[in-house]
This record gives C-alpha cells, structure tokens and sequence, in this order.
C-alpha cells in the first residue's frame, strides 16, 4: 500500500547547535530532541530520566478532594466498596490495582467486571441490581461510567453512591455520579488530558494515599500494571504518561507481579521488555480473558500471590488468546473478501461491515486488520442480545467520535475516543447508519487522510549510523504514540543483494552511492517492492535502526518502513 511521506519541520539551527554543546550529543540527536519540545540541559534531563517527583499533583484534578473524602469515609466505616471496570487491558489493570490496593487496607471490598455478550460495555442495570443487593454502598467505576447516566440514577435511587473514574470523552449529559474523575471533562484543569482509564485510577490511590498518610511506595508498586494499560490502551507516552511507563517498565522489568511474570514467562519473553512487547504479546493474552469467556480470570491472574496460581491461569489465558488468533484470522479474511466483491466498498470513504455471526469478541481487532489492508474509517458489526454491536476504528488524523456523535440518533448507545469507539445499534436501523456515517465522512475528511502516512523525523547518511549514535536513540525510550523511535530518510541507496523471506518480507544489503558503509535491511511485508530494489537503480529509502544480538553477536540494521523510486 503506497504511504503518504510526511517530513517533520527542521527544527531551528541555533536550537539545535546549543542544545548539542549542552549535552555533547551529535546534532542528529540535539535536532531530534528539540523537535520534541527539548531545548536545555534540563529539559533533557527530565526526558531521559524522568523522575516520580514530576508526577502532578493529584487534587489539581476537578473532584479529586470530594472523591477522596468518600472513599476515606467508606473505608473508616468498613463500607462494602465495589470495584467496577471495564473488560479491556486497561479495565482489567484498573481493577486490579484499585482491588489490590484497598485489600491491602482491609477494606471490605470485591470486584465486577460485565460480561461483554450479557452486559455489553460500561456499567450495567445487571450489576448495579447485584451491587445493590449484595449491600453495596459505594461502587468505584474505573475506565467507564461517564456515559452511563441511566445506571448512575438507578445505583443512587438503590442508595448507593458512584465514583466514575474515566477517561473517555464525556457526553453532553453527565451522570449523577457522587464524583466524576475524568481530565477530559469540562473545567477540569489537570494538565495531562490522557492518562489511560487506570492512569486515572492510579491518580485517585495516589491521592488517597496522600489524604491518609501512606507510604508513596504503596500506591507506586502498581506501576507495572499502570504501564501495561498505557502500552494497551495506546494513550500518548509524553508528559506523566512517560513518567508512569517509565518507572512501571523499570518495574516490570526487575521484580513484576506475579501475574506478569507468568505471561512474560509464557510468552517467552526476556528483559528489558519494551511497550511494543506489551501491546503485542501481553495484551492479547489478558484481553483474550474478556474476548473469549470472562475477563475475572485476567483479574484473578493479576492478582495472584502464588506462582502455583498464577502460572495455571497464564497458561488458560494464552490458550484463550491462540482460539481468538483462530477465530480472528478466519473474521478478517471474510471481511476483507466482503470489501474486495463489492465495487462500492471499495470506492467509499468508509467501510462498514455486518455480519450476524462474527464473534463479538474480535470485531474491533477485525476493524484494524481491515484498515491496514483497506485504510478507511472502519466500523465492523454483529449481533449481540438483538442488536448490532461493534466497534470503530479510525485513519490517522480523522476523529472517528465526532463521525458518530452525527449518527446518535440512529444509535442506542457509542463511546471511546478520536479513534477508536464501540457503538450499539438498532438491527433496523443498519442502512441508515451506513449510510449516513459514509456521507458524515465524505463531507469531512480530506482525501490525503485515506492515504496511510509515515511520518519521517529526520534524513539520515548510513555513515553516521554505529553503536554510539544508536545507544542514545535507545535512551529515548520507552517508545510509544506520541514517543515513537526516530524515523530517518535516506536517498541514493542502492541493494547490493536481496532475497524475499516467506514470500513477504524484503531482506536488503544495501549502501548509499558514494559510500562504502553497507548496512542490512529488513522490510516486514514489504516483498512487493522486489522490482525496485532488482532494478539497479537508486531509491530513497525510510527506515529506523534496530539492534541485533544473535548467537552473542550485535550489530546494527535497518528496519524499512516505505520505499520510493528516485
């Protein structure tokens, strides 16, 4: 698929010659650093070893002081706290910290998380009905509840109260919740608008602890977890979210929960793990609770005290995560088959696909497999309890959340974010949506966002690549949205040697005309590109550098992002 190239401007030159004499680094290093933002010592010590005491001050977060006054009260009076959350990575890492953190006060406290195919997303009438009569007094809704009006007004008619604790974009209605929790709210002055759901909910232990005199490394031993959300979740890594995966990485990294260390196990995994591994080995594994049976045993999983426990429930949960590869693999394959025999489809800003029989579970992975081989904004639908169901995802650039928000009223229900939202809906109304969200798009979105971009930092020569250049690259990390590794460009780069690898990956041996320096190359993907790189002639080239280590033996290679005839 052809990529839309998009250099980043030139950072200034004075900038870039001070802030590479403040820190002796090489200028590529200095310019890179100022395009983020960074242009004095200071500054770049706080990006290279960024530091807890940078963590905001909790209460500066609209209802903090009452929500924490409510839950000191519930645990003074031995109150029945519940703790809710969502079904996802970042619902189940915030139930596990808020659940692990009140248990080690003594509270009186247990944890719900709905059925995806029962209850369907955010707070249900179900769980409020079981809360209320299991004596329930305060329920702690984490990574949901700022839409879910309807369940708020009946926990408090029931007498109990509701903290939601969320992070996704509010409605024009708030619920009537004791507290809302939410940076994205309206007059909250909290200066990171997007901390992940459990981000959110670390703010609320952080400020309890505060409140009641704790220890601050009680609330901080659950920073692997905050880390695991923010990978999952793909919230920025920039501002207190690179503090949080920073420090919840380091600690993931030497003494993780046990949990943890069952699914790195399991996944083969060996330190220091990256947020890549996260998003792509550990995650999987702790939504495939939710996707395929009940996210409690994920729960249960980050929770465990005894490797005897914790191993036995990684071990359920990869096999969960290997039946949903299957049923994903086989979803996708249909879905792009529907895109392929249909001449509309293929011409539309849009797709949106329905099937009746697609399991819920991988519809949204479904949505971003669909738009990595047809980039379009995606919706992808089934049935669950009589309606169509399913999930958004969008093209960089595009806010897929305001597309629906123009299609509320064909909808029961819609949340989540600029790019990415579940919604429910109607099964009669399935044409209208259609077409409607098609028109809503087409009357909105630039041509240029339906063509994928790859952003480039920086034009790169080969000969400044090696170790030292790359080892500072590496202290860049943790890589992430908002954080990514640096992206070069580099012309005149001729393959002295190629072979195709699976019959779909390009592996290159290539050098830059006027230089000797000749560097290995692997474009994942990419074999289509053979009769460019067979032809002989110069190409321009975009890639970032990785590290290889193997059989004891480093060395340095590209990883090819996009290629371009010169």
């Amino acid at each position: 698929m052809a990529k839309r190239w998009i250099f980043r401007s030139p950072p200034e030159t004075h900038q870039v010659s001070f802030l590479a004499a403040s820190l002796s680094v090489h200028p590529t290093i200095a310019s890179l650093l100022v395009q983020k933002g960074i242009t004095n010592f200071d500054q770049a010590k706080a990006y290279f070893r960024p530091s807890l005491e940078a963590l905001h001050d909790p209460f500066m977060m609209k209802n903090m002081d009452k929500a924490v006054h409510r839950l000191a009260r519930a645990l003074g009076h031995k109150e029945p706290i519940l703790v809710y959350g969502d079904y996802d990575v970042d619902g189940v890492t915030s139930v596990a910290m808020f659940y692990g953190f009140l248990k080690n006060l003594q509270a009186h406290t247990d944890f719900y998380i709905p059925d995806r195919y029962a209850e369907g997303y955010g707070i249900s009438m179900q769980a409020v009905s079981w809360a209320a009569q299991a004596g329930f007094k305060l329920i702690v809704s984490l990574d949901c509840g700022i839409k879910a009006t309807a369940c708020i007004q009946q926990a408090n008619a029931l007498g109990m109260d509701v903290i939601v604790a969320d992070h996704h974009e509010p409605g024009d209605v708030l619920p009537d919740a004791y507290a809302i929790l939410d940076p994205k709210q309206q007059d909250c002055a909290y200066p990171d608008k997007a901390l992940s759901g459990c981000g959110v909910g670390f703010k609320l232990l952080q400020a309890l602890t505060l409140q009641q005199g704790l220890p601050e490394e009680n609330v901080y031993d659950y920073l692997d977890l905050v880390a695991v959300s923010i990978a999952c979740d793909i919230v920025p890594i920039v501002g207190e979210n690179r503090v949080l995966a920073y420090h919840g990485l380091k600690k993931l990294n030497t003494v993780p929960r046990l949990g943890l260390k069952a699914l790195i196990e399991i996944c083969n995994l060996k330190p220091p793990l990256s947020i890549a591994q996260l998003v792509f080995s550990l995650g999987p594994r702790i939504n495939a609770a939710g996707r395929m049976d009940r996210a409690n045993l994920a729960v249960r999983l980050l929770l465990a005290k005894d490797p005897t426990e914790a191993a036995p429930l990684a071990h359920t949960l990869n096999q969960k995560n290997i039946l949903r590869r299957d049923i994903d693999h086989t979803t996708t394959e249909e879905a792009i088959a529907m895109i392929n025999a249909n001449s509309h489809l293929v011409s539309a800003k849009t797709t949106v696909l329905f099937k009746d029989n697609w399991h819920k579970g991988v519809i949204g992975i479904v949505a971003s497999r669909c738009i990595e081989q047809h980039y379009r904004p995606t919706v992808i639908l089934t049935v669950a309890q009589g309606k169509a169901t399913g999930s958004a995802r969008s093209v960089a650039g595009y806010n897929i959340y305001q597309a629906l928000s123009a299609c509320a009223d064909l909808l029961d229900q819609y949340g989540g974010h600029a790019y990415a939202a579940g919604l429910t809906l109607p099964l009669e109304h399935l044409e209208a949506f259609q077409q409607r969200f098609e028109e809503v798009v087409a009357s909105s979105i630039a041509d240029e966002l339906l063509i994928p971009p790859q952003e480039i930092d920086l034009p790169l020569v080969f000969e400044e690549i090696n170790f030292k250049f790359h080892n500072v690259i590496k202290q860049m990390a943790p890589f992430g949205t908002g954080n990514m590794k640096a992206v070069f460009s580099a012309e005149k780069i001729v393959a002295r040697s190629y072979n195709i690898l699976q019959g779909k990956h390009l592996k290159l041996c290539v050098h830059q005309q006027g230089s000797d320096h000749v560097l290995e190359a692997i474009g994942f993907g990419l074999a289509y590109y053979e009769p460019l790189v067979c032809a002989q002639l110069p190409f321009s080239m975009v890639y970032t550098i990785e590290e290889n280590n193997y059989l004891g033996k480093r060395s340095l290679q590209l990883n090819i992002k996009d290629l371009r005839a010169m």
